[in-house]
């Protein structure tokens, strides 16, 4: 009997660690490293201080991934037990990758730039500013995770796939993709070398030799091409000049005095930005915990989106400006063989690189060239689950999703040459090009503000209409007329901010210049237009097609059956 208990304790014993947690951890904490850097990068495409950035706002960040990862490393353990099972895999989580670009390049770095050309500030004044804006980002986004995780699978009813996994993919396609690109390529040589191993083993499955994780392997190979074009002295390629590193930083702690939350009203404005990309990493917390269960890991669906709501309102509170999400990648992760080993070895690497301080040595000596190729895997597996997580009738509402995300991409190149200091030394602005560029760059910018929401809308509002279900697109539409009206889409303000269309004299700082108005009312009156054409349009519909918006239910209910075909 004794020896028998002893028996069954040992063969349903938790294999926490094994051999596959090694190739696991690579994968998973260089993506999280990756994000890091990427913080530190793109706000230095602002003028950003990087000692700031390291000091105050990747700590916080990096301890949101500490919790979470922590945290489902305790839910793999209970699910082992419960299931007497040797083999659960932890879910991954880590540094949201499309909030990573939306807020750094649509929050973070507009309100710093604000800061110092529109308000005069420091660049001190400006940093702490736009650090209290991040801060009350990610808390808000913490605050309408948790409020959505008890109700995680109503939202994915409410909303198509199109909409939600469309909006996605434009941010991924766009930016995530995309700009990486100039830093790769900039250094062709390892940079091609590394994009090519990771495309290679992540995307095709071609496996190294001694199957060394396809990260790992970018790292080092094109790392020590990096280095030796260094040692070579060939032009554009130096070795690095270490900073001195702040060991044990204590700028993030003074987020705790609460100073941030004076700057509630600079932050109102972004917050359309912000909050659609928590609402996506909600319902891609819904995919990732689906697909686990596909692998043989059932977790509790809120219980997932809980975490990570809150790892996120922790990592704000603590001064962190990036969200966490679950990872998509579940099953590659348990092929691989990684158990609970490698989640816990990127919540210890990436929490203690950021709260000790040696991320930034981390930052100096990894050449980006090596690193950057696994964002432009990262986008393109975003972009390819976001179609064959949708139905294939819903291909063209989640390619026209990516429209207003090219808007903002042409928007963020054109502000880049406009702002630039050889065009301020010359006195050339935007007031100084000819007529018709200032007006299809007005327009673009329109399109380009809360781009997000306005991917989301569009592509529900398609999918809605392709099920034959007008009176849900018609209402869409309307929605998205009463969103122009106030700037959450379409604003024509500098840094995309909220309005109200009239008002007294008095009310003169948040309500819409009259300069603007026109345009704004006419994309309001276009939203509205169609929503009306769109219901009274339903009328019309012969009974044979409205049929199939019961059959097509656009609130989700075929959607595995028309992926899995």
């Amino acid at each position: 009997m004794n020896a028998s208990n002893r028996t069954g304790q040992h063969a349903h014993r938790y294999e926490w660690l094994t051999p596959g947690d090694v190739n696991a951890f690579f994968g998973l904490m260089l993506d999280n490293l990756t994000g890091l850097f990427l913080v530190v990068i793109l706000l230095g495409g602002f003028g950003f201080p990087t000692d700031f950035a390291i000091s105050a706002l990747v700590p916080g960040t990096a301890l949101g991934v500490l919790v979470g990862d922590l945290a489902f490393v305790y839910f793999a353990f209970r699910l082992a037990r419960e299931k007497q099972s040797s083999d659960v895999t932890a879910m991954p989580l880590g540094l949201d990758t499309p909030s990573v670009f939306g807020v750094c390049l649509l929050i973070l770095g507009p309100a710093y730039r604000q800061g110092i050309d529109a308000l005069g500030l420091s660049q001190m004044d400006a940093a702490y500013r736009t650090w209290h804006i991040g801060i009350w980002c990610i808390v808000m986004s913490g605050v309408l995770k948790l409020a959505l995780a008890p109700a995680s699978n109503w939202v994915r009813r409410v909303v198509p796939r199109a909409g939600l996994l469309g909006s996605l993919a434009a941010i991924a396609l766009a930016l995530i993709s995309f700009l990486p690109l100039a830093e790769i390529l900039g250094r062709p040589l390892p940079g091609l070398v590394a994009l090519a191993i990771v495309l290679t083993t992540l995307i095709a499955r071609v496996p190294l030799p001694g199957r060394v994780p396809g990260t790992l392997g970018a790292l080092l190979v094109a790392g020590l091409i990096y280095y030796l074009m260094c040692g070579l002295g060939i032009e554009g390629y130096h070795f690095p000049t270490l900073s001195t590193i702040e060991w044990f930083p204590t700028r993030w702690m003074q987020c705790w005095d609460g100073s941030w939350i004076s700057a509630w009203s600079e932050a109102l404005p972004y917050l359309p930005i912000a909050l659609p990309f928590a609402i996506a990493t909600v319902v891609g917390g819904i995919d990732c915990t689906e697909s686990a269960a596909a692998a043989g890991d059932s977790y509790h669906t809120p219980t997932v989106i809980g975490v990570e709501a809150v790892a996120t309102l922790l990592a704000g509170l603590c001064g962190g400006v990036i969200q966490t999400t679950p990872y998509i990648g579940h099953p590659a992760y348990k092929a691989m063989g990684g158990r609970a080993g490698y989640t816990l070895g990127t919540a210890l690497v990436i929490g203690s690189a950021g709260l000790i301080g040696y991320f930034t040595f981390l930052n100096d000596i990894i050449p980006k060239p090596a690193v950057l190729p696994i964002l432009v895997f990262i986008g393109l597996e975003i972009t390819a689950q976001s179609f064959s997580a949708t139905p294939k009738r819903h291909y063209a509402a989640v390619a026209i999703a990516c429209l207003p995300a090219l808007a903002a991409l042409v928007v963020n190149f054109s502000g880049q040459v406009l702002g630039d200091q050889a065009m301020r030394n010359a006195g050339v602005g935007l007031s100084d090009l000819s007529p018709v560029f200032q007006e299809n760059f007005a327009t673009i910018s329109m399109l380009a503000s809360g781009f997000i929401l306005t991917s989301l809308l569009w592509a529900w509002g398609l999918a809605a209409s392709i099920d034959r279900n007008l009176r849900t697109a018609g209402i869409v539409f309307l929605v998205c007329a009463v969103f122009t009206l106030f700037g959450l889409m379409h604003s024509p303000l500098e840094g995309s901010r909220l309005f109200l269309p009239l008002g007294p004299a008095s009310w003169e700082v948040i309500v819409l210049a009259e300069e603007s108005r026109a345009k704004v009312f006419e994309f309001a009156a276009g939203y509205a237009v169609v929503g009306v054409m769109l219901l009274v349009w339903r009328r019309w519909i012969p009974a044979s097609d409205a049929g199939l918006a019961e059959v097509n239910d656009p609130t989700g209910q075929d959607w595995e059956n028309d992926a899995a075909h």
